[in-house]
């Protein structure tokens, strides 16, 4: 079951659990499901060397050598760090926009991050058109890319499709959508926030990926645990806009090598786990194949992430997420989205280091918990 249509610029709906007596409950919990578990901050700025080399504005020390090593890891001439894949990514259209010269025109699916997400600063802040294809609930076809009758500036993919569970379109489908934009003479660009968890099931490396793209943005703090931040790489022309862009747009901090320093730190750590979570997310959908009241989507799983359609309504969610807290010291779950169905929710999980604490059947027993079924 697929959430409601929503009014894009507003975003999904989510139902937050996460209160003055959840966050007690939680605060009392050994364990944690969803992905690298709590973190205390004392425990995020670990992750910042003693000997790290500081920046000014944005130049130097570890903000560019994470720009280097990224760059390099993606197969592009240059990258570029920014605070926030908003930032980046309104960056990167515009600079497409501009250099097309005839169309102000990007097409996307239509629960793309800055169609659903953003409150449509694209349009506010650039002045450029979303063309959305395809259907809210369903992947990005071929077919569907074919029915748009203007020539866009860009074609804008997000692999993996976050809304779509981690949804991925087989090789043979990406390159015919990379194709269909070749033809109209539009730029690829990748929302690449989770490219990091793609490449097990590709079996290619984030270079073979980012070939397909004219620019790629990933995030540092999502499936890697960073403390925030984003790199938006491509040619280097493309990537000198870009940095202009941050500059206007504010993200051009006196120091940015904290951020800079713990995504590092993370990419190098967590890259390397990504085939293991992955495998780890097959398990765990394969033994909730048959709890009563559970549906994995997609199923099996793409990446180290999947949709857990749980049939309960918000309320009953709630107390239970409250009961594992404070009687098995597990913390599951801080929010969900409603579905179609009052008694459904859609709940994300993130397979990360604190996931592989548990077995596929130690999951399996927490799911069937917050069912009901047990």
């Amino acid at each position: 079951m697929a959430p409601p249509a929503p009014d894009p610029a507003a975003g999904p709906a989510s139902i937050v659990s996460v209160g003055p007596e959840q966050a007690e409950a939680m605060a009392g919990c050994s364990r944690f499901l969803q992905l690298h578990g709590r973190r205390t901050p004392r425990q995020l700025l670990a992750d910042i060397p003693d000997d790290v080399a500081t920046d000014r504005y944005g130049s130097g020390g570890v903000v560019t050598q994470l720009e280097d090593e990224v760059a390099a890891l993606l197969g592009k001439a240059a990258a570029v760090f920014l605070p926030s894949g908003t930032m980046a990514q309104q960056a990167a259209l515009r600079v497409h926009a501009d250099r097309c010269g005839r169309s102000r025109v990007f097409v996307c699916h239509p629960a793309c991050h800055l169609e659903w997400r953003e409150g449509r600063a694209y349009q506010r802040l650039h002045g450029l058109t979303c063309h959305p294809a395809g259907d809210l609930r369903l992947p990005l076809t071929v077919a569907q890319l074919e029915a748009v009758a203007e020539t866009p500036a860009a074609l804008l993919l997000e692999l993996p499709q976050r809304d779509l569970g981690g949804h991925l379109p087989t090789w043979e489908q990406l390159q015919a959508q990379v194709a269909w934009a070749r033809d109209q003479g539009a730029a690829m660009h990748l929302d690449g926030a989770r490219l990091w968890e793609c490449t097990p099931h590709y079996q290619r490396t984030p270079a073979e990926i980012a070939a397909l793209f004219d620019t790629v943005y990933v995030s540092f703090y999502k499936g890697l645990g960073a403390l925030s931040g984003c790199c938006l790489a491509g040619p280097a022309a493309d990537v000198a806009e870009v940095r202009q862009w941050r500059t206007r747009h504010g993200g051009t901090l006196f120091a940015l090598w904290p951020y800079a320093a713990s995504a590092l730190t993370s990419l190098r750590r967590r890259l390397p786990l990504m085939d293991g979570y992955y495998r780890h997310a097959l398990a765990i959908a394969a033994a909730l194949a048959d709890v009563p009241g559970v549906e994995v989507v997609p199923d099996p799983p793409y990446t180290p992430m999947m949709h857990l359609l749980v049939r309960a309504t918000g309320a009953e969610l709630a107390d239970a997420v409250l009961r594992l807290a404070r009687d098995d010291g597990i913390w599951t779950f801080g929010g969900w989205w409603t579905s179609d169905s009052p008694r459904t929710q859609k709940i994300e999980l993130s397979v990360g280091d604190a996931t592989m604490e548990f077995g596929p059947d130690e999951v399996r027993d927490v799911l069937a918990t917050l069912a009901g079924a047990r």
